[in-house]
Formats: C-alpha cells, sequence, structure tokens
C-alpha cells in the first residue's frame, strides 16, 4: 500500500501488524468514545484488553487496573486519559513490551513520544484508531 506520508506508513503498519490492543481508560457507558471505538476494534477482529480500575469487566472482557497487571504482551496501547497521564501510561507501555502507543484525537505528549520511539516503539497522536482503520481498511461502521 503507497501512502503519501511516514505517518500513514506508521498508522497501516500499526494497524496491520498490532492485533492485541490495550485500551488505556477504556469506559463502560457505550455512549462514550472509547467503548464505541473497543466495539469496533472486537468487530474488526482486534483483541482488545480494557485497562481501568473502574470496572471488573466492560464489554464482557475482564479489566485491568493498570499496564502492568495485564498478563501476556501487549502489542498496541490506545491512550484514552488526559493528558497528565500520558507519561507513566507510556513509561508502562515501554516496559510492558508493547511495540506502540496510539493517543486518541486531542491528546499529543511531544516529550513521551520521543521516549517510546526512543525505546522503538511507534507513535501516533491526536488521531481516532477506528476513524484511521476504516480510511485505510474499510472497517464496516459501529
Amino acid at each position: 500500500m503507497k501512502h503519501r506520508s511516514p505517518l500513514e506508513d506508521t498508522i497501516c503498519s500499526i494497524l496491520a501488524e498490532c492485533r492485541r490492543i490495550a485500551i488505556v481508560g477504556l469506559s463502560e457507558k457505550p455512549w462514550r468514545d472509547s467503548n464505541r471505538i473497543a466495539r469496533y476494534l472486537l468487530d474488526q477482529g482486534y483483541d482488545v484488553v480494557p485497562v481501568t480500575p473502574a470496572a471488573p469487566e466492560i464489554l464482557g472482557i475482564k479489566c485491568y487496573p493498570d499496564l502492568a497487571s495485564v498478563p501476556g504482551p501487549v502489542e498496541l496501547v490506545n491512550i484514552f486519559r488526559r493528558h497528565e497521564h500520558i507519561p507513566a501510561i507510556v513509561d508502562l507501555a515501554i516496559r510492558s513490551g508493547a511495540r506502540a502507543i496510539w493517543m486518541q484525537l486531542g491528546l499529543v505528549d511531544e516529550v513521551s513520544a520521543a521516549r517510546a520511539r526512543d525505546s522503538g516503539l511507534r507513535v501516533v497522536m491526536d488521531s481516532c484508531i477506528m476513524v484511521e482503520h476504516r480510511r485505510h481498511f474499510g472497517g464496516q461502521p459501529d
């Protein structure tokens, strides 16, 4: 697939290669973006891991209070938390062996992104994973 920019290359490689996605800040409220996006990703065949201390289970899937508690490898960490939480989440993602970080719309942290890249992770910021998946892979609406 030929893209117009290195960012599009990064987005497509993450979406094609990273099948186990930890969604940090996943809400149990069905009208929240994090919940809608989790349902969409599940429908597209991704393995979604809810990371939130607020609920024991979301969408029928066991929740974990933080990334350090998630068993097994996480390939992509999708962040739905406020900006001030990003540095700690990125540190845990690096320690957990994640391959990529995705900060949802409105989330940008250049310092954390540089730290993740220096550790070998791919990074996408200020972008909706569902919108990008639909755009590049033609996923169906939720």
